[in-house]
């Protein structure tokens, strides 16, 4: 979900990783993994998934054979006999949720006890249907972790979008035969929001007039659906309080996405702040009325946006919110090309800070504050237990190892057994490991890129998604210009096919893009693959062609409505490989470099 190509930069370089696990450290990290994979496990064995799937059948013939109620032969038959897994097995199960009707006694502790809290959907990037996981409730004590995106009060308020639109509500018949229970299938951040908040989809509706303390923004605009509504009335709220301290969007490319809508209705917003009218967009019906109680005219304050004038200028959010100092936000991944328009706009004196690493089966690991916050995470089993598959080892089967059989500089895909129910389940991802925190031995890592996240093109030659992203935000800065977001396709214009980026850039061209593309051909040509093929003739030279302003924008509002996917939860594949959106994006095209 991130990615290692650099965000703003970093002072702290200083960091107290150990290398590599000392006897002791390495007993302690074995005790404290085993404690909380016995705490996943053990209740999620008795589940209908743990219970009847055939992935599971030997684990089950194990735990019978052996004396269950030991925790060190429980451990033992896991990791003997659970096979690592993808969604496949756990697709029928899933699909019990959405039968009609839906009986409580059909899902009851289906894969972890009792009922979900909702259904998360996946943000998927590839052409394929998002995938659906249950989100259990966890313990109270736990719902307010960092791990689980809850922000601790700050002084002054907070500018955090938060959709609480859920794309359908399955209803579930009660086993007392009267009543029934709604659940939402949402993200699972507007899933992990409602809970912290206890805010039932029944009575969503009762809570029109509520503000939070603390937020830019009245709960009002969180049930706005449509995709440039919740933005422009997100930017009007904000732009009118100047006491933000704090920015948080999930992804740094939609709040650049935000400051977009910000530039392109600059005269709206200001005419709105100045007369306190909530401008007329569509879908606002059943909230408008709650959203007028909580603007009012605010002439001066429209006076001062005036002169400063729309984003544009380097440290434009400190000028408009001269108490500013941090900006949470995933900077890497496909994120990563929107950075340095998102430092342009913050300027020199806000910090930068990932959320967290995660993905919508398992939130996996929070910001490593000893290293650079950004890109350093250290993996807590809080919502699941991370083991690992070697990616570069070349054994036929892949080996799962623990946390404390990990070095330095390996390069792994986790393996997650979760909270939620999940069993030894792939993710995809690519890690690198940093070295291991000093108080618990837990790794501390870097997210890589996809493990398939390469564009198979015929003559086979795979450069990383972090490989091509590099490619691409180097040559912008160096020659392109600011760049907001970009794709990569498949150009099959002419043999053999090749790497075709589509790039949107905010602002003007440079002088010489033109060379962006030997300069992205060159870095590519590091890739050993690709360098070979190419000088087989199996490979040509990338392309690189600019789409219209607003492209990427309006790409994230169809995905919005498409998959119902949280509004600001939608990002840009580097690789995309669905092809309704690939012919869509390619009538864009303004020019070719």
């Amino acid at each position: 979900m991130m990615s290692r190509s650099n965000p703003a930069p970093y002072c702290n370089n200083v960091t107290d990783l150990q290398h590599s696990l000392s006897a002791e450290l390495s007993q302690r990290l074995k005790d404290l993994l085993d404690q909380a994979l016995l705490g996943f496990i053990r209740p999620n064995s008795t589940s209908q998934f743990a219970q009847h799937a055939s992935e599971l059948a030997n684990f089950r013939e194990a735990i019978a054979q052996r004396n269950s109620n030991d925790d060190i032969e429980f451990l033992r038959s896991f990791r003997e006999f659970v096979p690592t897994t993808n969604y496949e097995p756990y697709s029928p199960f899933i699909a019990k949720f959405f039968a009609t009707p839906c009986k409580e006694s059909d899902v009851k502790s289906m894969f972890a006890p009792g009922l979900p809290y909702c259904l998360a959907i996946s943000s998927t990037t590839s052409g394929k249907a998002p995938k659906k996981f249950p989100i259990y409730r966890p313990a109270s004590h736990l719902l307010h972790h960092p791990l689980y995106l809850s922000l601790r009060d700050s002084e002054g308020s907070t500018l955090s979008p938060s959709s609480l639109s859920f794309g359908q509500a399955l209803k579930m018949d009660l086993e007392d035969g009267q009543s029934s229970k709604l659940l939402p299938v949402c993200s699972v951040t507007v899933g992990f929001l409602r809970m912290q908040m206890d805010w039932d989809i029944e009575h969503d509706m009762d809570r029109l007039e509520l503000w939070l303390p603390g937020k830019t923004g009245p709960y009002a605009i969180s049930l706005v659906k449509n995709y440039r509504a919740f933005f422009i009335l997100n930017a009007l709220f904000a732009l009118t309080d100047c006491r933000v301290t704090t920015i948080r969007f999930l992804f740094a490319s939609v709040f650049v996405n935000f400051l977009q809508y910000i530039e392109d209705e600059w005269t709206l917003l200001i005419d709105c702040i100045a007369k306190g009218i909530i401008p007329d967009m569509e879908n606002l019906e059943h909230v408008r009325e709650s959203l007028e109680k909580h603007f009012t005219p605010n002439p001066i304050r429209a006076a001062e946006l005036r002169e400063i004038g729309p984003p544009g200028i380097e440290g434009w959010a400190v000028r408009v919110w001269p108490d500013l100092k941090k900006f949470i936000g995933i900077t890497g991944g496909p994120a990563a090309a929107s950075v340095p328009k998102v430092t342009h706009v913050l300027g020199p004196s806000v910090a930068m800070q990932s959320p967290c690493y995660g993905s919508s089966e398992c939130y996996i690991a929070i910001p490593y504050f000893n290293g650079n916050p950004n890109t350093d995470f250290k993996v807590v089993p809080v919502d699941g237990v991370t083991e690992y598959l070697d990616v570069r080892s070349n054994e036929p089967s892949e080996r799962v190892l623990s946390a404390w059989e990990l070095e330095t500089g390996g390069h792994y895909e986790p393996v997650l057994t979760t909270r939620n129910g999940l069993w030894r389940y792939r993710i995809g991802d690519v890690v690198v490991v940093k070295g291991f925190a000093p108080d618990d031995g837990l790794p501390v890592i870097n997210y890589l890129h996809r493990r398939d996240g390469s564009l198979g093109l015929a003559y086979g030659t795979a450069c990383t998604e972090s490989q091509l992203t590099d490619a691409i935000v180097s040559a912008s800065e160096r020659w392109i210009g600011q760049i907001i977001d970009f794709t990569v396709v498949a150009d099959d214009r002419d043999t053999p096919v090749t790497y075709g980026y589509l790039v949107e850039i905010g602002g003007d061209i440079g002088m010489e893009a033109k060379m962006a593309t030997q300069q992205i051909f060159e870095d590519l040509m590091e890739n050993n693959e690709y360098h070979m093929a190419f000088w087989q003739g199996r490979a040509r030279k990338p392309t690189v062609r600019l789409v219209r302003k607003g492209t990427f924008t309006e790409y994230r509002r169809q995905k919005c409505e498409k998959t119902n996917v949280s509004m600001a939860q939608v990002k840009v594949p580097i690789v995309l490989s669905d092809p309704s959106f690939r012919e869509w994006l390619l009538q864009k095209v303004i020019t070719e470099l």
